[in-house]
């Protein structure tokens, strides 16, 4: 019967995932499409650099502010509130939405008013151009927020689709943006010199109203779900000490990671100063957000339909079923993220070819961006591993003890920075930035593991390293597979030109993914079985 319930429930998160799944590739290749109009716009270098940091500042504040904390506060009291209260939590949710309002708005004023100070903090270059862009887009922070609150109440009440679809909304915005700029301004490329108040306006403004769109999408799905919003201003029913208390370890735990961000700014600005076709914010970005397509279609689709499970076995103290939930989650991470991982590393070059190589973003930057794609598909697995452990720790609740794991990775972190930018020259740094992300990540999990088993017991680590071994050879195979046979086609791994890079990609992506499969199968890879196994139970009904 226990075997029953396992694969019951195993089957829901799997399902639940792809769900997930499907609108995160969505959201990712619109995203693409947006990163690659904007580029195509305003280039990868001055002027997508001053962009790149200024849309760093909303994201950078408000997770500081109050991202992780709703990640990792808000959803396990939303769950404990559904299922403790007699209205099913509902006085309770529309309390903490009104609070999160109020401290949203106050916040936000008072950034916007601190944005000349942020863009001296972060850059020597531009720091007009990112003023006058970051007036308009740190409104953003004020949205971000609503949105993830929103997202949040959702989830708690089982739908996960609304806020995995929301946010191509904002990117169809901000493709139009870039579109528009591009009709009206794209005669000649932007410098900072040339940025009129009308360029300006379009670039930052149109950013801002993606967010906004974003937000009102989300609305429909919460009249859906029978959520009705009324205003509550009692918040001692909120028991804000409690939260107070959680909240005080996760904004410490933000506030250091902030610290590594900061630190990649600035550092890419100064090494783009130091060379000026040296990868900068804008490049960086853009390899991050490929890795971070991975990581979103597959681990975050997976935590989010892990959270409320593992929030409800930890409120009832069911340890053993925490840890099988952090075992099944990296095990079904593993059997998408490692073939990405030797995905990135082979074809991360072409695939930044054909995704950014157009108008003024050249092919130069699109090459720029291939090899710290590469290493940012280094860091795949690792990242995922951590952050599961992160949200166990969140779900059980516990704040405190991913805060304090927090310093010494992110002490590494940018410890591997600063090396990387003394000894490096200006158009590796990027690269190196990246290395460094995957070291302090490895650092991390290894540390939350040992400090994970003493808290719920076995984690059920032999299992874990059997099947990503298993995964991580028939992964490699599948990589130099597909490396071979495309470096035999007659351009290799050039990517001359569109057509080149999509036959590169299609036929290496099939010989890497055949092999990988085949490998798998021959050493018994059991996650790999089963994922097949439902997608062709999906396919036959």
């Amino acid at each position: 019967m226990a075997e029953a319930t396992s694969t019951e429930t195993g089957g829901s998160v799997v399902r639940n995932s792809a769900v997930m799944a499907v609108g995160t590739i969505v959201s990712r290749l619109t995203g693409f499409g947006r990163n690659a109009v904007i580029g195509a716009a305003i280039g990868g270098l001055a002027v997508g650099n001053a962009y790149s940091t200024a849309q760093f500042f909303p994201q950078m504040i408000y997770e500081l502010l109050l991202g992780g904390i709703l990640t990792s506060v808000l959803v396990p009291l939303l769950v404990r509130a559904r299922k403790t209260d007699a209205d099913h939590g509902e006085a309770y949710t529309q309390r903490f939405i009104t609070l999160i309002v109020v401290l949203l708005a106050v916040a936000t004023a008072l950034v916007v008013a601190c944005a000349p100070l942020l863009a001296k903090a972060l850059t020597k270059e531009n720091t007009g151009l990112v003023t006058e862009l970051s007036y308009l887009m740190l409104p953003m922070i004020f949205f971000y927020g609503v949105a993830a609150v929103l997202a949040a109440v959702l989830n708690t009440r089982g739908h996960f689709a609304a806020p995995m679809w929301a946010p191509i909304l904002n990117n169809f915005v901000i493709i139009a943006t870039g579109v528009l700029f591009l009709v009206f301004f794209g005669a000649t490329a932007p410098t900072p010199d040339n940025m009129t108040a009308p360029m300006v306006l379009l670039l930052g403004g149109g950013t801002l109203a993606g967010i906004v769109v974003q937000v009102l999408g989300l609305l429909p799905a919460l009249r859906g779900v029978g959520f009705t919003m009324k205003w509550r201003f009692d918040f001692r029913q909120l028991q804000l000490g409690h939260i107070g208390r959680l909240s005080a370890w996760m904004f410490c735990y933000v506030a250091v990671s902030q610290v590594s961000v900061v630190a990649v700014l600035r550092i890419l600005n100064e090494a783009s100063a130091r060379d000026k076709d040296a990868a900068g914010p804008f490049i960086y970005n853009n390899a991050y957000l490929l890795m971070m397509m991975a990581h979103g279609i597959v681990a975050v689709s997976i935590i989010t339909a892990l959270m409320p499970r593992m929030s409800a076995a930890a409120a009832e103290g069911r340890n053993a079923e925490v840890s099988m939930y952090l075992s099944q989650g990296i095990r079904l991470s593993g059997v998408i993220l490692l073939p990405a991982t030797g995905a990135y590393v082979v074809f991360g070059g072409t695939l930044a070819s054909l995704l950014f190589d157009y108008g003024n973003f050249t092919a130069s930057q699109a090459a720029a961006t291939g090899l710290v794609t590469a290493m940012a598909g280094l860091t795949l697995m690792p990242f995922a591993v951590s952050q599961l452990q992160t949200f166990v720790f969140y779900a059980l609740p516990d704040t405190k003890t991913p805060a304090l794991l927090n310093i010494p990775a992110v002490a590494m972190r940018v410890g591997i920075y600063l090396l990387t930018f003394a000894i490096l020259p200006a158009a590796a740094v990027a690269q190196g930035l990246m290395v460094g992300n995957g070291v302090s990540y490895v650092v991390a999990a290894l540390l939350a593991a040992v400090l994970l088993r003493r808290r719920l017991g076995p984690l059920g680590m032999r299992r874990i390293s059997v099947s990503l071994v298993k995964l991580g050879v028939a992964a490699a195979a599948g990589a130099l597979a597909g490396w071979a046979v495309v470096w035999l086609l007659p351009n290799g791994l050039s990517g001359s030109d569109k057509l080149n890079a999509i036959i590169d990609l299609v036929i290496g992506g099939i010989v890497l993914g055949a092999v990988y499969l085949g490998v798998a199968y021959a050493l018994r890879a059991k996650e790999v079985t089963d994922v097949v196994s439902l997608v062709k139970g999906k396919l036959g009904r």
